[in-house]
């Protein structure tokens, strides 16, 4: 059987020029994260991430290496990756100039201060794991309980890359395609830090051939 040609692809117009420019900062649109870890005397740490990536069930984040999860997770591995939406960048924001450490590191003391319940600060509600000791954040639809199996520090040692193996998913039930374990992508709505600025999704524009939920 002959089989129709493939359409061309419309033509694309590229950029007529670009600048080169030296940005203070690369977050060109990433996934927030409320990561959330457990201190020495058991108590817990909350902290917004902008740095954090999926492969499989590995979750890779990117850490200040002076900040309180970072020493956390050196000596206690269990973690919770919570995913906020849209709607609770304001409680996000209310954490971004909070710290663990006391006292403040240097380098944050003058915009920073020292804070050790997060969640309250925040205007948000621990919820007991199933797998590991940190709470999961119960506003958030998503939340990934999980294990660092490495934590080491980058190159210039201002951060450090955590590894972590994902032990369990929780999800809202508004979130999923009902009779799966998929999350619905057209209802799965991720807060989005974007050069510093929070936003959220736009209308869908189509979906990859390996989709498992096309519409």
């Amino acid at each position: 059987m002959t089989e129709a040609p493939t359409a061309a692809p419309a033509a694309l117009e590229p950029r007529a020029t670009h600048l080169t420019i030296e940005p203070s900062i690369l977050y060109f649109g990433t996934p927030v994260v409320l990561l959330s870890t457990e201190n020495a005397d058991g108590t817990a740490n909350l902290a917004p991430l902008s740095s954090a990536w999926a492969l499989g069930r590995t979750v890779v984040l990117g850490l200040g290496s002076a900040g309180q999860s970072a020493t956390n997770l050196a000596q206690r591995p269990d973690l919770v990756v919570n995913l906020p939406d849209p709607a609770l960048w304001q409680a996000v924001e209310r954490l971004a100039p909070l710290t663990g450490r006391d006292p403040v590191p240097a380098h944050k003391a003058d915009r920073f201060r020292y804070e050790p319940a997060k969640f309250a600060a925040a205007g948000l509600t621990p919820a007991p794991a199933d797998l590991v000791g940190p709470p999961r954040v119960a506003e958030c639809p998503l939340q990934l309980e999980a294990r660092a199996t490495r934590v080491r520090p980058a190159a210039d040692g201002s951060f450090v890359v955590v590894e972590a193996d994902v032990l369990r998913v929780h999800a809202a039930p508004d979130i999923v395609v009902p009779g799966t374990d998929h999350v619905d992508p057209a209802r799965w709505q991720p807060l989005i830090y974007n050069f510093r600025h929070y936003f959220g999704l736009g209308a869908e524009l189509g979906h990859t051939f390996r989709s498992e939920t096309p519409r």
